[in-house]
């Protein structure tokens, strides 16, 4: 199997939470990072502009998305550009449509004009894929987020998404495809298979690495003894005897 070192694709922490962001800024292997309205939510995260301010006094030498939140692209327009003025680093989320289910590809056409560097996000299908390339075209560095971890939580298999997605990019060399919300370490392999360019993945996830290559019969071990050692620490008994009666 193939070890971490042989990856090809970059990984990308996505989180909200400052000390795990930062732990996973002093790992060499993180190449940027990744934040969302929900991630930030459950965080605690009450002023969005002071949390990105102050991750950017920190963060400075990879790149970092940070996504707009309103619903009308005029207004997503505005915020669109505040985010993108933070620093030379931050690349601005867009939502591949809004609420209404309206495509928001004439906004990332016109901040792709305007030289704003995008991450659009919570694609699923190839003709979005498709949409959303054709607005970045002629623009700056950009994203293609596809999510395929909620892709596999339908029942469909998201490796061919992935790969025509790959396909259909290559024309477009300043266009990356992010392989997103992974739901296991495998998602990491499963991305550089195809070719995906970025996987963005939570520290929950990142920090398994460190089992690649683990021998399985010494894991199996470890889990043996993990499930004797939580059965002593609960206490559990079984009066025998007395069932037996």
């Amino acid at each position: 199997m193939k070890l971490t070192s042989d990856l090809k694709v970059k990984l990308f922490a996505d989180g909200a939470h400052k000390n795990g962001i930062l732990e996973m800024y002093e790992n060499p292997s993180i190449k940027g990072f990744t934040t969302n309205p929900t991630l930030m939510r459950k965080a605690g995260i009450t002023d969005y502009k002071a949390f990105a301010l102050d991750l950017l006094q920190e963060i400075k030498d990879r790149p970092i998305s940070f996504e707009v939140f309103a619903d009308e692209f005029e207004e997503m327009k505005v915020q669109a550009m505040e985010i993108a003025s933070w620093g030379e680093n931050v690349y601005v989320k867009i939502p591949v449509m809004n609420t209404k289910g309206i495509p928001a590809t004439g906004l990332i056409r016109e901040l792709a004009d305007a030289g704003v560097k995008q991450n659009v996000t919570a694609l699923m299908s190839l003709d979005q894929v498709s949409d959303v390339m054709a607005a970045l075209a002629q623009g700056p560095s950009a994203y293609i987020s596809v999510f395929a971890g909620r892709i596999a939580d339908t029942g469909r298999d998201p490796m061919p998404i992935m790969r025509a997605a790959v396909e259909m990019m290559k024309p477009y060399p300043q266009l990356e495809l992010i392989w997103a919300s992974p739901r296991e370490l495998l998602n990491v392999f499963q991305a550089d298979e195809v070719g995906c360019h970025i996987i963005t993945a939570t520290n929950d996830v990142l920090n398994k690495l460190s089992l690649v290559g683990k021998d399985l019969i010494a894991y199996s071990l470890e889990t043996v003894n993990m499930f004797r050692q939580d059965a002593i620490a609960a206490g559990f008994e079984l009066d025998i005897a007395s069932s037996a009666i």
